[in-house]
């Protein structure tokens, strides 16, 4: 009987796995899919621009900061209320988003405050797994925090808001404004049990010396913790790596899938699949890492990785040569329909517009559009011979480069199904890279300083979202083939590959003391 009640999981450990499902809507619905387009779309031309500024704002002080609030909160009585504050800072800046929608500078605003909240709640939420559970419950428990945001925040509540913008117009404000409200309301109803429940159960106890000296010496004094413990420092090292590398392709991959030139929807649902597969494999992760050691379960993830960036690799490299035929021969198609532009600013502007999308039928082989299209009413202010003109040349590209066409068709279908593997892949290792990666960290860390050393582990997580990205573009941009830039991130996951195989004695020890 009482084997079967330890299986179970205790009302602190079930509180706090549904905050992953309280808080997993903020990141789909804010930081991901939603949001950002609708703030790109208000904002205009440089909204890309504003919004990498805010979220690299946000992250960057949240980061900072982290050693110090980790070390406050390391007091007894702290945690909760700074993870309460920072929680409610989160959910009462993303509400009030919705009611600025007319600036995109107060949009911005309440981003940046949103995830500054979002940001320090989560520090302290993963530092929390050391009070709710033991060291051998660990990967179970934070595996089902991960798993239950994929199939929960990241799933429902993101179908219901892609729902009422596919029913009332992406464009809708309505919609948008519920989307950002159910994000706000959805994570407060979800976070009551995670405060009512959980209890900082790790502490130092507060003195009359207690002071802003003390705190500082503790962060100093955890640092050297960190790197005097050979093994620790080598687990941290590895995981700056190889989570800049999962950063990396989670934050790429529909920019990647848009260059190549595979279809949005298709693209979604495949990251859609992504969430729902990683629900049961976050869980499976969890029961392998029991069974063959967390350290051997995180060295097959990241060969899973390096697997994936193989697949990505491969899906533009096969695809890259085909765009760039037919991009020769839309140049000469765009050059030719300019020869017949109209000088009227309003005409140029409709004739430009009408021989793009003329092209973009062509080159997804939907020649049976083109007078459809050339119909539309929104190019009602040109002649029908202006119109006549453009659908010419349109003809003449589908009918004169049917080679090129098909054969960029084709390697776009191989591409879209090379993304679907990857997506699926994906699914079966990210939430358990990133489950056990917590866990076996607050497995190796002192229980009563355990938001000190999350603060640091915050860091290296935060700040691994540099070096990825940059490569991917660096190479990208060197090699003019951004497949090359997916195949550099292989260096991030081999280094953290080799540093968790190399340092094999020093994690093991460390693992069992």
């Amino acid at each position: 009987m009482k084997a079967k009640t330890e299986k179970r999981f205790t009302k602190k450990e079930w509180s706090w796995i549904m905050y992953d499902w309280a808080n997993s809507i903020y990141a789909t619905n804010i930081m991901a899919a939603i949001f950002p387009t609708i703030f790109v779309s208000i904002a205009g031309d440089a909204g890309d621009i504003w919004w990498g500024y805010g979220t690299s704002i946000a992250t960057f002080l949240v980061a900072l900061l982290a050693p110090l609030l980790g070390a406050v909160a390391d007091f007894k009585g702290m945690k909760k209320k700074l993870f309460t504050i920072f929680m409610l800072v989160g959910v009462v800046f993303t509400f009030l988003i919705a009611f600025v929608m007319n600036s995109w500078q107060w949009m911005l605003v309440g981003y940046i405050i949103s995830r500054i909240g979002f940001n320090g709640a989560n520090l302290f939420y993963d530092s929390f797994l050391t009070d709710v559970t033991t060291d051998e419950r660990m990967d179970k428990v934070s595996s089902w925090g991960y798993a239950m945001g994929y199939i929960g925040g990241s799933t429902i509540p993101f179908v219901i808001s892609i729902a009422m913008l596919l029913i009332l117009g992406y464009s809708s404000p309505v919609a948008q404004k519920f989307s950002i409200l159910i994000t706000s309301v959805w994570w407060l109803v979800f976070s009551i049990p995670f405060l009512r429940n959980v209890e900082q159960e790790h502490y130092i106890e507060r003195t009359r010396e207690t002071s802003i000296g003390t705190i500082l010496r503790n962060i100093g004094h955890t640092a050297r913790e960190i790197f005097m413990q050979r093994g620790l420092f080598l687990f941290v090292l590895a995981y700056f790596f190889y989570i800049d590398g999962v950063g990396t392709i989670i934050s790429i991959s529909t920019a990647y899938g848009t260059v190549l030139g595979l279809g949005t929807v298709g693209m979604i649902l495949a990251l859609l699949v992504t969430q729902i597969v990683a629900m049961p494999c976050s869980i499976l992760f969890a029961n392998l890492a029991a069974k063959i050691t967390a350290r051997k379960a995180l060295i097959l993830a990241i060969i899973t990785y390096t697997l994936i960036c193989v697949v990505g690799f491969y899906m533009g490299f096969s695809l890259e040569p085909h765009q760039a035929a037919y991009e020769d021969v839309a140049r000469d198609y765009t050059a030719s329909v300019m020869e017949s532009a109209p000088e009227d600013a309003t005409q140029l502007a409709a004739y430009e517009d009408l021989g793009a999308a003329l092209e973009k039928a062509v080159r997804e082989d939907k020649a049976d559009t083109l007078d459809g299209i050339a119909e539309d009413e929104r190019y009602a202010v040109l002649s029908q011979a202006q119109r006549e003109s453009v659908l010419t040349a349109a003809r003449q590209l589908n009918a004169q480069h049917r080679g090129e066409i098909e054969n960029l068709q084709r390697a776009v279908s191989f591409s879209t199904i090379l993304f679907w593997a990857m997506a699926i892949m994906v699914g079966t290792v990210q939430g358990g890279i990133q489950a056990v990666s917590r866990s076996y960290f607050g497995k190796l860390i002192p229980k009563d300083r355990s938001n000190e050393f999350f603060g640091f582990f915050d860091i290296f997580g935060k700040f691994a979202s540099v070096l990825g990205p940059f490569l991917y573009s660096l190479i990208g941009t060197w090699t003019g083939r951004s497949s090359f830039g997916v195949l550099a991130l292989i260096a991030l996951f081999l280094v953290g590959l080799v540093i968790m195989i190399a340092g094999k004695k020093d994690l093991e020890a460390l693992d069992r003391a």
